[in-house]
């Protein structure tokens, strides 16, 4: 079967070449410079000469404070793209699997875990441009899985984990937002599930929407000390601080922990609590380095 996935040099397409690696499919791997997903043709024309079965979209607009006042790309990558991905793939009788975020539920008051059928609501263009994208892909009618996802690190690109260990290993001293509760994952856990899915041919019936993130709790304070503690970063003194202490252009969802009862019943998984999964991502760092 033939494989396509968006975004392979970001996060999460990196770790897909890990997770398939020695798979006997043919994973095709493209960024912009293979393909460009906003060009409806090219996307087409992608999929049809080479026969692509599935579609793993990781490819997104994913800079929340730039999307403010860059509101029109946002909404061509994370949307409009989208729906060339959908209608591509539909034509030739195959499945979108598409990640999404916890950012569709921005607005969000309480602390219960996020289920999937709970209503979004979105306070900035990058939460609000990723829900159009769900929406595009349910008005094509194509068969889909919609995975949101929290929190996103790994040993790939720019990302919270790689900046706290340069922070806390450079600063005497760092205050870190605290009201912000939600869980971390790691990207390579993510990919693997997918992987996994699709390996299992498990795709077919069982389309929807579904949440993925490493199990547990915690505010981005907490993630930080555990991060410095890890590394052995223990001459940074890390204090919590409220949100509003570092000004955003957007509103960042106070509590997104994503509940995760569905996708681990559908398919089987056993997801890693966060601790587990930063301190393999910290070894494989360590290792590189």
């Amino acid at each position: 079967m033939n494989i396509l996935v968006t975004g392979a040099n970001g996060q999460l397409g990196n770790c897909m070449r890990n997770a398939s690696a020695g798979s006997e499919d043919n994973y095709i791997f493209t960024d912009v410079a293979e393909l460009d997903i906003t060009d409806a043709g090219a996307v087409a024309r992608m999929v049809k000469d080479r026969d692509v079965k599935v579609i793993v979209n990781c490819a997104a607009y994913t800079n929340v404070d730039k999307a403010e006042s860059d509101a029109e790309f946002a909404e061509v990558l994370n949307a409009k793209a989208v729906r060339n991905l959908a209608d591509a793939v539909k034509a030739n009788d195959g499945t979108l699997v598409h990640v999404s975020t916890d950012y569709v539920f921005g607005g969000s008051t309480g602390n219960t875990p996020r289920g999937e059928d709970e209503p979004a609501s979105p306070t900035g263009v990058y939460g609000l441009t990723k829900l159009h994208g769900e929406q595009q892909i349910a008005e094509s009618g194509v068969k889909a899985l919609i995975i949101r996802t929290a929190w996103l690190y790994s040993e790939y690109g720019r990302n919270f984990v790689k900046t706290m260990l340069g922070l806390t290993a450079s600063k005497p001293a760092l205050k870190v937002v605290f009201d912000q509760v939600g869980t971390p994952t790691y990207a390579q856990d993510l990919a693997d599930a997918i992987f996994g899915i699709i390996e299992g041919r498990k795709l077919d019936g069982n389309e929807g929407i579904y949440h993925y993130s490493n199990e547990g709790v915690c505010s981005w304070f907490d993630f930080t000390k555990m991060i410095a503690k890890m590394a052995g970063n223990d001459g940074c003194d890390i204090q919590p601080c409220h949100s509003d202490e570092f000004p955003s252009p957007v509103v960042r969802p106070s509590y997104s922990v994503l509940d995760k009862t569905k996708i681990k019943a559908t398919f089987g998984l056993r997801i890693p609590y966060w601790t587990e999964s930063l301190e393999k991502c910290l070894m494989n760092l360590e290792a590189e380095n």
